[in-house]
């Protein structure tokens, strides 16, 4: 399955919902894409993984990649509604530290305006849902 980017945006946030998998043919077109917003005046980001089913090596270094050429930039990237594997590839690879995560579009939205009320992806309750089941 190819890997799929839609974009929208909700008040001044650049969304890219993704779909498909992030692997190493696919990965590039999310660089290059964030690479072209940036280059247009977009400093906000969000990336909607709801619909990322697999991300490999390749996938998880493009997200470092495009994290990092944003924050050069002065801008933000945050990740959205990501499933349970993927969460536990960021916390394999600690990365869960490095990326704010949300679990809500709002509240994802609403954590790029400092005085919005938000509910941040909480990794604990995550692993003791996870012990649960």
């Amino acid at each position: 399955m190819s890997l799929e980017i839609h974009e929208r945006e909700k008040e001044g946030i650049r969304i890219l919902d993704l779909s498909g998998r992030l692997t190493v043919g696919e990965a590039s077109a999310v660089r290059d894409r964030t690479r072209e917003l940036l280059a247009e005046g977009a400093r906000r980001f969000l990336f909607n993984l709801q619909q990322v089913d697999y991300i490999d090596s390749t996938g998880l270094g493009m997200l470092v990649m495009c994290y990092t050429t944003v924050e050069k930039a002065g801008g933000e990237l945050k990740l959205l509604n990501l499933n349970r594997r993927n969460v536990e590839l960021l916390v394999l690879t600690k990365l869960f530290t490095v990326f704010e995560l949300f679990n809500e579009e709002q509240d994802a939205v609403n954590s790029f305006f400092p005085n919005r009320e938000i509910r941040r992806f909480d990794i604990l309750e995550f692993v003791r849902h996870q012990r649960e089941e």
